[in-house]
Formats: C-alpha cells, sequence, structure tokens
C-alpha cells in the first residue's frame, strides 16, 4: 500500500499514534491525528501541529470527507464511531501494528499473552543480543513498531510484544516466529466475553505457514488449543520443548539450566524463561548462550520489581498486574504476611480467584480507585479489607501497621487510567511514595 500523496486519519494520538504519524509522514502521506483530548493536553502533537506538519481535531468533530485511510491507535475500540463510518464508507482502516509491519524489513518473532509477555519478551531480546543473534524489540513493551522501521533490516529479527488490542486489527501480518504464552480472562471490558480476547489472540498466527514455528504452553489449555489454528511447526513449552525435570530445564530433550541459576521469582516466570529458551534457540541462538543470558537476567520494571527493605518490611512493585491472574501469579510468587494494593479501573472480570491466596497470605487488602467498591462487594466479610481510596493513603497505612517479615506488595489486578497516566506512571508513584517514606 502506498501512503504517498494520501490522506491519512490517525485515530489515537498516545505514544503508537505519534509513531504511526512520523511513518506517515516519511511516506509522503498528508496527516490528521485526531484523539479524544484537547490538543493541549497533547504535547508531541502539538508541536506538530505548530511546525504545520499535520492538521488536528477532535474525535467529535473530525470528518472523513477526502481521507483515504484510517491508522488505529491499540486503545481505541473497534466500536468507535469513525470507524464504523470509515468501514461503511469503504475506507481502508489499518491498525498501527499492521501499519508497521508493511515497512518493517527482516522476520518477527512475536509474543502475546495474558500474562507474562513484557518479562518474556524482554528475555528473548537479553538472550539474542547477549548471544549476539541480531534482533530489535518492541511493541506493545513501549517502543511501538513503527518506530522500528527505519532501523529495520533484512538481516535482523524485529521482536515483537502484541495485546489483544493490536492483534484484533491485523489482517497481512506474519511472523515466522509466534507465541502464546497463555489466555485466561482479561480485557472482557473491551472485547465483550473471553471466547472473543482469545480469538483476538489467535490473530498473532494469521498468515502462517508450514515453514514458521508456533510456540504454545502446553500447560495452558487455551494456549495449547491454538495448534489448530495454524499451519506452522509447533514447539510446546511445557510439553516437549521445553519442560523442567529433576530441578532443571529441558530444552529440546536436554538439560539446559539448573533453577537456581534463574533470579526471577515465582513459577509463572520459570514457564517465562523456557519460552523465551524456545523461542531463541528457533532464532538461533547457542544454547550455552541462552543459559547464560537467563542467568544474568533480573527482570523488568514494574513486574515484581524489589523496591526497598524498611525496617525488615519489603516492598514490591507489581503495577504491570493489570489482571486477575497476573495479581495471583505475584501472591504465588511471594511468602506471606503480605500487604496487597488492589484496584484502579475495572476489565469486567471477577476477583473470586484472589480468595484464596488472600485468605492464606494476606494481613489485608488496601483497595484503591474506581474497582474499591467492586473489589469489597466480592470480597466483603471473607479478608480483611482497607478502604484506601488512592495509592498514597494505602501505603501510608500499610507502612505504619506491617510489621518486621511482612511484605507490603502493589498489585492491583486492574487497570491504570483512573487515577494514573499507565502502569508505568503508577509503578512510579508506588516506588517515590515508598523510597521516601
Amino acid at each position: 500500500m502506498r501512503f504517498s500523496g494520501q490522506h491519512v486519519l490517525v485515530l489515537g494520538l498516545a505514544r503508537s499514534g505519534v509513531g504511526a504519524i512520523h511513518l506517515l509522514r516519511s511516506h509522503g502521506a498528508r496527516v490528521t491525528g485526531v484523539d479524544s483530548r484537547t490538543l493541549a493536553d497533547l504535547v508531541d502533537v502539538q508541536k506538530l501541529v505548530e511546525k504545520s506538519e499535520i492538521s488536528y481535531a477532535k474525535d467529535v468533530d473530525a470528518s472523513l470527507q477526502g481521507i483515504d485511510c484510517v491508522v488505529v491507535s491499540p486503545g481505541v475500540p473497534a466500536t468507535h464511531p469513525l470507524l464504523q463510518d470509515a468501514r461503511h464508507l469503504g475506507i481502508p482502516v489499518l491498525g498501527e501494528i499492521e501499519l508497521a509491519y508493511l515497512f518493517l524489513r527482516g522476520p518477527i518473532l512475536a509474543i502475546t499473552g495474558s500474562n507474562g509477555k513484557t518479562t518474556t519478551t524482554s528475555l528473548v531480546g537479553h538472550i539474542l543480543k547477549e548471544g549476539r543473534v541480531a534482533s530489535q524489540v518492541g511493541g506493545n513493551i513501549g517502543y511501538p513498531a513503527t518506530e522500528m522501521t527505519a532501523a529495520s533490516t533484512y538481516q535482523q529479527w524485529n521482536v515483537l510484544e502484541l495485546s489483544s488490542f493490536q492483534l484484533e486489527s491485523v489482517h497481512q501480518f506474519h511472523a515466522e516466529l509466534a507465541a502464546v504464552l497463555n489466555v485466561t480472562p482479561n480485557h472482557l471490558d473491551r472485547h465483550g466475553d473471553f471466547d472473543s480476547y482469545a480469538a483476538a489472540k489467535a490473530k498473532i498466527f494469521a498468515n502462517q505457514r508450514n515453514s514458521d514455528w508456533a510456540v504454545l504452553n502446553g500447560g495452558n489449555a487455551a494456549s495449547a488449543a491454538y495448534a489448530a489454528a495454524t499451519p506452522a511447526n509447533l514447539a510446546v513449552f511445557q510439553g516437549p520443548a521445553a519442560q523442567i525435570d529433576d530441578d532443571w530445564i529441558e530444552l529440546f530433550g536436554t538439560r539446559l539450566m539448573p533453577i537456581r541459576d534463574i533470579r526471577l521469582p515465582g513459577k509463572h516466570n520459570l514457564e517465562n524463561v523456557m519460552a523465551a529458551a524456545v523461542l531463541t534457540s528457533l532464532a538461533g541462538a547457542e544454547r550455552s548462550d541462552i543459559a547464560n543470558a537467563v542467568a544474568t537476567f533480573q527482570g523488568v520494571r514494574h513486574r515484581l520489581e524489589f523496591v526497598r527493605n524498611r525496617n525488615g518490611v519489603k516492598f514490591y512493585n507489581d503495577s504491570k498486574a493489570t489482571s486477575v491472574d497476573a495479581t495471583v501469579k505475584a501472591l504465588e510468587a511471594l511468602d506471606g504476611p503480605l500487604w496487597v494494593i488492589l484496584g484502579g479501573l475495572d476489565k469486567g472480570g471477577s476477583y473470586l480467584p484472589l480468595l484464596p491466596l488472600l485468605q492464606e497470605k494476606a494481613k489485608s487488602a488496601l483497595l484503591i480507585g474506581k474497582a474499591a467498591p467492586i473489589i469489597e462487594e466480592q470480597l466483603r466479610g471473607k479478608i480483611n479489607l482497607q478502604q484506601s481510596g488512592d495509592m498514597a493513603t494505602a501505603i501510608a497505612f500499610a507502612a505504619s501497621q506491617a510489621q518486621p517479615g511482612d511484605t507490603i506488595l502493589l498489585a492491583p489486578a486492574c487497570a491504570s487510567y483512573d487515577q494514573f497516566r499507565s502502569y508505568e506512571d503508577r509503578g512510579d508513584q508506588f516506588r517515590q511514595a515508598v523510597e521516601q517514606l
């Protein structure tokens, strides 16, 4: 698809939208940026408008007259009126990942899952770098795929973390290596039900060929079921491709490394290591390089990140735990007693799966954000709950009550957008508040 001389509307102007604007302009397109926020709230976009590089309209005022194509950012649902109107008028609608795919040179290694995709994607990038396998990393991990195109070459891997929001709009996208780490209920407020959410994840296998590889989790029924969704070769971790035997990780039938060498806490991270080992082995990394790189990997920010020990009380930042299942994994990974900060923007699932671990390990759950009343309604009378309102209040209360040996954990099980700009902002504010105690 050629964009030179075309008038393209970019809907949604967070970082991925700005990346799309730069990519489109570099290929000769005229761009109108559209967002629900005012221009004053969009600093990067405002600079482009002031330089007359793009035009801008609020979504309620935007017109499709004269528009040749619409590019939609992941955060914008498919039900947005502008997108419905565009489809009705026959105007092509491209997702941000689909746009990037048109210009990415080199093979693609794509990773999705309800949990663990940021850790696994980061670990894959670390292994490939340490193993001197040419690659670059981006996507949902914070560096938009549209910003990766200029540096891409046919001799390197493009490692992409992909969300269901990004995948639901793909059409031509093709990944030579595609992995689904797990699928558990998440984003039901966006997708409506679990089947629709799982179908969006399945699009990572769109257009795969019998020379490609699909990496699946034999310990997760929904992931394993995708075997029928692709003609690619199958590599199953927690299965024949990688498994744990006698406290060792085995990779394709032979020992790779002892579990004691892995620094990442929690059983779920053993699954992430197995997935990364399979993917990087298929991408050309040597076994010794994989083992050495895993042993030096200390994790990613906002994912079970140790913040400090204050008077014998440990603080962990797991702001990336934006789903109930991710919070379950955090609770499994840490020993009690725990003070757990829950809440934020509700995503439509049940909080009851948290209950057994909270009853076993938690002294209290401190509730914040818009989801607090929903969580309280589901868990009231079954564990100790504290309505805290905001995170600073929750931290102050927990810190005043915690005893040496306790752990204060931010693992919200919710999105962050009610009180914070992003889960990174939420994690940064947690760190700052804890460090100032």
